[in-house]
């Protein structure tokens, strides 16, 4: 059966894949909200917007969240249990927070679905990447400043044999980068960042439970970020911006300081 990526109306047997948004329920998108009203069965995960399983009251409701240090649902169980579901001929959502495919493993649960041949549904959602600094009034762009941006995942300390990533390279690309998971190890991470030519006054702010009434923004620099999250007890989640738009203050950008378009 062939089953439109995304469709108004979910249909038995399938798995829906909402992007929940940031944390703020109002930030769920209407096609989200709508697939979770349909919904049979709902595995979410603890960054998700909880306040939304009420609008499924008869809905079959499964917490599969990993909490760090904690309550650990493993990947594989959660893959098992879309897959039993569906082939119930239950109308299957994953709910999540932010985008089921920025750090969300969506593309895993896609492929487990597709191999026990139990059709996919993806309905986008506001990645917390670019949502957070915007809710607190960083842009991750800004003309005459900085042409685009890098979202890497910092749950995997620099050095070690898992991680994928050359922080020294990240520090090269003239881009903002945006830090998702990255609380654990942000001393070698800014670290390397340094050791990579980042100076050590780059602008850092880090947001914490953004679009939740507790956010909170704590604003720094590369050499002092470690010590500054330390100090403010800073705990996941959070995420860590880098660049000069870290300290851009948009409500005081003073008048000579605007440059007129030249595109």
């Amino acid at each position: 059966m062939t089953v439109p990526r995304y469709a108004p109306d979910l249909v038995p047997g399938t798995v829906t894949l909402v992007g929940g948004g940031p944390g703020d329920p109002g930030l769920l998108t209407l096609a989200g909200l709508q697939a979770v009203r349909q919904a049979d069965v709902i595995l979410y995960d603890r960054l998700a917007p909880l306040a939304v399983l009420e609008e499924a009251p008869e809905a079959e409701k499964i917490r599969v969240g990993k909490v760090p240090g904690g309550e650990y649902v493993p990947q594989e169980r959660i893959n098992e249990l879309l897959v039993e579901h569906a082939r119930a001929g239950e109308k299957v959502v994953r709910l999540k927070g932010g985008d089921s495919f920025v750090f969300g493993r969506g593309g895993e649960e896609w492929q487990a679905c597709a191999a026990a041949g139990v059709p996919v549904r993806i309905i986008p959602g506001v990645t917390s990447s670019v949502a957070g600094p915007e809710l607190a009034g960083i842009p991750l762009t800004h003309r005459h400043m900085v042409q685009g941006f890098t979202v890497v995942s910092g749950h995997v300390a620099p050095g070690d044999s898992r991680s994928e990533l050359d922080w020294g390279r990240l520090a090269q690309c003239g881009t903002t980068l945006v830090i998702l998971m990255g609380v654990a190890h942000i001393k070698q991470i800014s670290s390397d960042l340094m050791g990579g030519g980042l100076a050590a006054d780059t602008p850092v702010a880090v947001i914490r439970q953004a679009s939740l009434p507790d956010q909170s923004v704590l604003t720094t620099t590369l050499a002092e970020v470690a010590n500054a999250m330390a100090e403010a007890g800073v705990r996941p989640p959070a995420i860590t911006v880098v660049g000069d738009v870290a300290g851009l203050d948009l409500d005081h950008t003073e008048a000579e300081e605007r440059r007129p378009s030249d595109h």
